[in-house]
């Protein structure tokens, strides 16, 4: 597996992406990496992480956004080849949002009605 750039010893994802924690693959490329969520809130509930460290939305700049149009290009891809049309892609920034891991994430879930509004 591919080395995270920026690497953050005490992140949970940059040690999946280093592959010194397990997870179930869903796809990986040299800019990000797919996996299934450990606790799904959908039959189908994987998340997409860049490989560079990004803390949050709230981090996202002009020097990385290319790499979260990149991510979204990636989700359209994994979920066609699923062959899922519907599906809901939420970020949470910062704690009182729900933010849990402090890297930038995407979960992207399918497979049942969604409602709104969310949380």
């Amino acid at each position: 597996m591919s080395d995270v750039l920026n690497y953050q010893s005490d992140c949970l994802f940059c040690k999946i992406i280093k592959g010194e924690i397990p997870s179930a693959k869903v796809y990986e490329d040299d800019f990000c990496y797919a996996f299934k969520d450990i606790d799904p809130q959908a039959p189908v509930h994987f998340l997409v992480i860049p490989k560079t460290h990004i803390a949050s939305c709230g981090a996202v700049t002009k020097h990385n956004s290319a790499l979260v149009g990149h991510i979204f290009e990636v989700i359209s891809k994994v979920t066609g080849e699923m062959g899922i049309t519907d599906f809901r892609v939420v970020s949470n920034c910062g704690p009182q949002a729900g933010q849990s891991v402090l890297h930038l994430h995407f979960h992207v879930l399918a497979g049942r009605d969604m409602t709104w509004p969310p949380g």
